[in-house]
């Protein structure tokens, strides 16, 4: 228990490095190249360091003495904290779905291509890498598994943008040149409507299981 602890703390504390170098590359990059999504991603890697940081401190929290006295509300720690982090991935997905919506209403955004592309391909490899490790853990506990789920996400939402990216350089040497400028805020649109439905799958799972553990408790 003690070292599936500590993995825990270890793993999450190399997910939150990752999520701050993302975060930080993603929405300084982003407002250089003038991306909406490259923006978006950095925002979602923000969010993660958030989020993960709440999973450390429900980490340590699980060990005060209360809660070692009432084993069933340790237990319901971890699914409440795994909620949350749906809800706020969720609420961040629909908030970048409205500017999306908004950014193409309003004639589209040029975007920095070749800054963009070399942006995409560090963060695929970086998310990718991150989730591999992550993922090899997530059976451990809930939360490393909501953890390898986020970094799935952010790593599909990079390939996306990667392959966005070398649609939108195509484009801007066609003759269909005219489009290019919507192609960075179709792609958040798209990234967002499809991938919110993981974390509120997410959210359900958890909010499932907090109320296993209540009825258990009311059993007693």
């Amino acid at each position: 228990m003690f070292r599936s602890a500590v993995t825990e703390k270890t793993l999450l504390s190399f997910s939150s490095f990752s999520s701050f170098l993302f975060a930080l590359l993603g929405i300084s990059l982003g407002l250089w190249a003038g991306s909406l999504v490259i923006v978006f991603d950095g925002a979602y890697s923000l969010v993660s360091l958030a989020l993960t940081l709440v999973s450390l401190g429900s980490l340590a929290l699980r060990k005060h003495p209360v809660f070692e006295e009432q084993p069933n509300k340790a237990l319901m720690i971890e699914p409440a904290v795994v909620a949350f982090k749906g809800l706020a991935i969720s609420a961040m997905c629909l908030f970048s779905f409205g500017s999306a919506v908004l950014a193409i209403v309003n004639g589209g955004r040029d975007v920095n291509t070749g800054l963009a592309l070399v942006f995409g391909l560090l963060n695929v490899v970086g998310c990718v890498a991150t989730y591999l490790i992550l993922t090899k853990a997530s059976k451990q506990s809930l939360l490393l598994d909501a953890e390898a789920k986020q970094w799935l996400m952010d790593s599909v939402i990079s390939g996306a943008v990667l392959v966005g990216f070398v649609v939108a350089m195509l484009l801007s040497k066609s003759a269909y040149a005219a489009f290019a400028v919507y192609a960075d805020p179709a792609m958040v649109i798209i990234a967002s409507a499809y991938f919110v439905w993981v974390p509120l799958k997410m959210t359900l799972r958890a909010l499932n299981q907090l109320n296993s553990i209540r009825k258990l408790e009311f059993s007693y």
